[in-house]
């Protein structure tokens, strides 16, 4: 399949079978998010993967008992930093000059701007723009979950403050935004499956100028 023909495959999966997912198509999958674009490269956010069976039991009634929680294969949590902090942007930089084998100190203007940045947002503003780049490498995971012929599920209702509570994520500096479980489809039991996908008409969607 080309990347049309699996996008076009692909949809919101109400029902899994609970299969497991081969090792090798998740992790390109994680890989492929871990690649997504991030603004500055910051990536300030984190993605936990779930596998244990009675953990997800817990989640699924904090995710508005959607069944394909449980049914999943893997449980992927998006969460972004609560904040940008001095010290993770020193953490960023020192990796960055790691990484292109040179001086930190030829990153200084570079790392002023994003203090710069990061000190005149307040904490929620901070938070905000690290979901929004979450969400870039959630869309990412969900095309390359299509490639490889992987259903994955998008989820927003879920208490995020009891999920951070059950995750511990708040000692991490984290706050969950979205999920996405991993998995197959159930066709049989799930009601959507066999319905044409709906999208908004080309002439409509999309203006050119």
């Amino acid at each position: 399949m080309n990347i049309l023909e699996s996008l076009e495959w692909r949809y919101a999966s109400k029902r899994m079978n609970g299969q497991r997912v081969p090792s090798d198509k998740v992790e390109r999958i994680l890989e492929a998010i871990r690649l997504a674009p991030s603004s500055m490269g910051l990536q300030p956010y984190t993605v936990l993967v779930i596998e244990d069976e009675e953990l997800k039991k817990q989640i699924r009634p904090i995710a508005m008992d959607q069944p394909q929680i449980e049914e999943s294969s893997h449980l992927l949590v998006f969460a972004a930093w609560d904040d940008i902090t001095p010290d993770q942007i020193e953490e960023y930089i020192q990796h960055a000059a790691e990484v292109r084998n040179m001086p930190a100190e030829q990153l200084l203007d570079f790392k002023n701007i994003l203090l710069g940045i990061a000190e005149r947002n307040t904490q929620e503003q901070n938070f905000n723009w690290a979901a929004r780049q979450a969400y870039i490498a959630f869309g990412v995971g969900l095309v390359a979950a299509a490639t490889e012929q992987v259903d994955a599920t998008p989820m927003e209702g879920f208490d995020a403050a009891a999920l951070d509570k059950l995750l511990k994520l708040n000692e991490k500096g984290l706050r969950s935004v979205t999920l996405l479980p991993l998995g197959y489809r159930d066709a049989e039991n799930d009601w959507l499956a066999a319905l044409p996908k709906v999208r908004r008409q080309r002439e409509k969607f999309i203006i050119e100028a």
